[in-house]
């Protein structure tokens, strides 16, 4: 007999988005003044999942940047959070930023019932951001965040502004995105079905 499950299934992203930067421009990462940690060169990116929830009537989700260093042993840190509105308006300015050559700004809004949209974990356990702006640089795009505070601006990493870079990130994040919708749509439908259940 057949049944339905109320459980998710798995979304690794990590294992599909791994993307190597070691012959690449240098980048480095923990740039701020007020870093937590001593500037460290990034020798791969990946995304991650790091929650899935259903609260409120909706459903929503939280993953993360991470990068790899080899002067941390090649452990995954997180340097930016982010909910699923974030990641194709990110790539967009990415590419507008290294095509025009100008200083891109992105303003992050924020609404009552999800005051974080994005943070960063350059400075802190979770720093919300109002702002991020990418600069371009001869070999890399500078992102520097400002908080949801009102600071000045802090400079949080850097990504390699060649071709062979930006189209291998658009189609990773073309695919993380596609599968965060995909997780976020599924447990849209998982958490309507156990509310109609318990009714």
């Amino acid at each position: 007999m057949a049944y339905s499950t109320h459980a998710l299934t798995d979304c690794n992203l990590e294992a599909a988005t791994t993307l190597s930067l070691k012959r690449e421009p240098a980048c480095f990462a923990f740039l701020s003044s007020q870093a937590i940690s001593p500037p460290q060169p990034i020798d791969s990116l990946n995304l991650d999942l790091a929650s899935v929830d259903y609260f409120g009537g909706r459903a929503s989700l939280w993953a993360t940047l991470e990068i790899r260093s080899s002067a941390s042993d090649d452990q995954a840190i997180a340097v930016l959070g982010f909910d699923e509105s974030f990641l194709s308006p990110f790539t967009r300015a990415l590419i507008e930023c290294v095509a025009s050559r100008v200083p891109y700004r992105m303003t992050i809004a924020s609404t009552e019932d999800r005051p974080q949209r994005l943070v960063e974990y350059i400075t802190g356990p979770g720093m919300s951001l109002s702002e991020l702006i990418l600069t371009p640089q001869d070999n890399v795009v500078v992102v520097s965040a400002r908080s949801a505070a009102g600071d000045d601006e802090e400079t949080l990493f850097q990504l390699p502004r060649t071709d062979t870079f930006l189209r291998v990130f658009a189609k990773m994040t073309y695919q993380a995105d596609a599968q965060l919708q995909q997780t976020l749509a599924h447990t849209d439908k998982l958490g309507r079905q156990r509310i109609s259940g318990a009714a």
